[in-house]
């Protein structure tokens, strides 16, 4: 019976590199397995009673319903031309020193990424702005891509991150299911705040290791990373005062990610009432900046329409998968698997970790999300391992898959959008060493928790 739960995901991993849509194709796949096991008679019926319960408890999900406002919020930020603004003013404040234009775009994706927390719009929209710049004043195509394909990735780790939000839904239930168990009834829960604020310090040391990969650039080939000639850029956008241009740039964004963010931190508000403050705020920026046209918010409500629809259309079709996947026996065959495994929960960890990574290669963070971690999180976390850790982590290596070649999600984003004078091996070449940075903070995670649960512990006491 657990050797069919298996091969249920195998073909459900074979059906998606078919190209068929995720959540049919899981929903689809559990309930042909159900078929079989119920002919069989090594699949109990009453499992698919619990699905209606399941979905009502995934529409009352308060949590969730940050989803579709994040999504707005970043989607209307991207029409309000937020960045191209930023894009300007970091690159005349940082583009007459070496390195400077790769400087302003980590900046400036990192800022796009704490205010959409969507990988796909940050690389396309850094894509479309930056590149074109960067190969104009001389930069390599190599360093120009690989900077845009990692920063872009930024909004899989800093908060807001819409990846976070459901690997929070995810763990609260894992956690809980962990805690029976052990035997242990604990009434407190994984929380997306408690996400957020553990991947504060490991977003700001990831920006920190591609400025100084830029600046180490400047040093040793400062032929790929000339300085540029700023002078041309105020004339034709600095009317009257270049500070005027940078605060104007700079601070409503600033502000905004600080009334999102700090509420969440400070206990303000839930990450659902924060989502709210930022959806607002992003309507008013957009209002700021001449931009909230009729055109634009239908565009921008279309998108997240279609966004919202596809996870939640996901996370039904995963809750069916999960629910067929555990009455044939999978979490007990994962379960035994994980506990006869040498090196005990290092172990186990590092097989999850490396079957994610790979697995993200294949599949967006949403399937993995809703799939994979419900499967593996309950055991890890029944073997004693900080559930918040254990969601950076994952999170931390998802954004890693997604640059890794030939699959990497964002290579693919950007490869739609650059010109056809940077070729697909420039693209790969140039995200290697931001790929062996992702690596090592995962490395220094491993060896040094406290990275992630300090500041949760600093300010919910956890």
């Amino acid at each position: 019976m657990e050797y069919l739960a298996l091969l249920m995901f195998v073909c459900v991993c074979l059906v998606l590199l078919l190209g068929f849509p995720v959540a049919f194709s899981l929903a689809g796949v559990a309930l042909i397995f159900a078929g079989i096991g119920v002919v069989t008679e090594l699949f109990d019926a009453a499992f698919l009673q619990a699905l209606p319960s399941r979905l009502y408890g995934v529409i009352n999900n308060q949590t969730l319903l940050a989803v579709p406002l994040f999504v707005f919020m970043g989607a209307m930020l991207e029409r309000s031309k937020i960045a191209e603004n930023l894009l300007t003013a970091m690159t005349i404040l940082f583009g007459r020193f070496r390195g400077g234009l790769g400087i302003s775009v980590t900046l400036v994706g990192m800022m796009l990424a704490a205010s959409t927390g969507i990988v796909g719009a940050t690389v396309v929209t850094m894509g479309l702005l930056s590149l074109p710049t960067m190969l104009k004043r001389g930069y390599s195509p190599s360093f120009s891509t690989g900077i845009i394909c990692a920063t872009g990735t930024l909004g899989q780790i800093i908060p807001p991150s819409i990846a976070l939000v459901l690997l929070g839904d995810v763990l609260s239930s894992a956690y809980q299911q962990a805690q029976l168990k052990m035997g242990i009834f604990n009434p407190e829960t994984v929380s997306v705040g408690d996400l957020f604020a553990g991947a504060v310090v490991p977003g700001l040391i990831l920006v920190g290791l591609y400025i100084a990969y830029c600046i180490g650039m400047a040093i040793f080939k400062p032929q790929d990373v000339p300085s540029i000639d700023v002078e041309e850029l105020k004339q034709e956008h600095a009317q009257g005062s270049v500070v005027r241009l940078v605060l104007t740039a700079l601070i409503p964004p600033l502000l905004l990610m600080t009334a999102v963010l700090g509420s969440i931190l400070l206990g303000f508000a839930t990450p659902t009432e924060a989502a709210g403050v930022g959806a607002m705020g992003a309507l008013i920026l957009a209002m700021w900046q001449r931009q909230l046209t009729r055109e634009n918010l239908k565009a921008v409500m279309d998108s997240t329409l279609k966004i919202t629809a596809m996870v939640f259309m996901i996370l039904i079709g995963a809750s069916l998968f999960s629910l067929v996947f555990r009455g044939l026996g999978g979490e007990e065959l994962v379960t035994g698997f994980f506990e006869q495994m040498p090196g005990g929960v290092v172990g186990a960890m590092f097989v999850v970790m490396l079957v994610i990574f790979l697995l993200g290669f294949i599949l967006d963070f949403i399937e993995i999300t809703f799939v994979v971690v419900p499967i593996v999180a309950p055991i890890l976390l029944a073997m004693g391992l900080d559930p918040i850790w254990l969601g950076i982590m994952i999170a931390l290596n998802l954004q890693t898959s997604f640059l890794t070649p030939p699959f990497g999600f964002a290579l693919f984003y950007l490869r739609g959008v650059a010109s056809k004078t940077v070729s697909t091996m420039q693209i790969y070449k140039g995200v290697v060493p931001f790929i062996i940075m992702q690596l090592l903070l995962l490395g220094a995670l491993a060896i040094w928790p406290e990275l992630v649960t300090w500041l949760p512990e600093l300010i919910y006491g956890k």
